[in-house]
């Protein structure tokens, strides 16, 4: 009985006072080593799910962003995630690093993001009771 494990990382530059994505690299750990992650109809379905969350998660995190006047320069993410032998979820960790363009992030919106993140739709699906940890944290200019 062996878990499942999904490793994904995304680098993102943004652009305008609303943090829209200008390009977007997301990629996957498999084999021991990173590779682009392409989606398509032939992906596995789960893959498509941790796929969704980890998008979901980030676009809460940069449309909060901007609601609290922050223009975000770029991000780095990560999500660790791990379901037992029945695909059901058992553990994700996520991790935002953003670079800040404007404004002055303090712990108060820090934490005000990340509650928001909480209530994307996909995260609003996943059982309250797994191993959940969602980190941001930024880089001033």
């Amino acid at each position: 009985m062996t878990d499942k494990n999904f490793h994904l990382r995304l680098n993102c530059n943004y652009k305008t006072g609303k943090n829209e994505v200008a390009d977007l690299c997301v990629e996957i750990w498999i084999e021991n080593e990173w590779k682009k992650l392409h989606l398509s109809t032939k992906s596995p379905g789960f893959l498509l799910l941790v796929y969704g969350l980890f998008s979901c998660q980030h676009l809460y995190m940069r449309t909060n962003f901007a609601e609290r006047n922050i223009l975000l320069e770029s991000a780095r993410g990560e999500l660790q995630l791990s379901a037992g032998e029945f695909w059901n979820i058992k553990k994700v960790d996520i991790t935002f690093n953003a670079k800040i363009k404007s404004g002055s992030p303090d712990k108060a919106d820090i934490d005000y993001i990340i509650e928001r993140m909480g209530h994307c739709p996909v995260s609003m699906n996943i059982p309250a009771d797994i191993d959940k940890k969602v980190t941001v944290n930024f880089e001033q200019p």
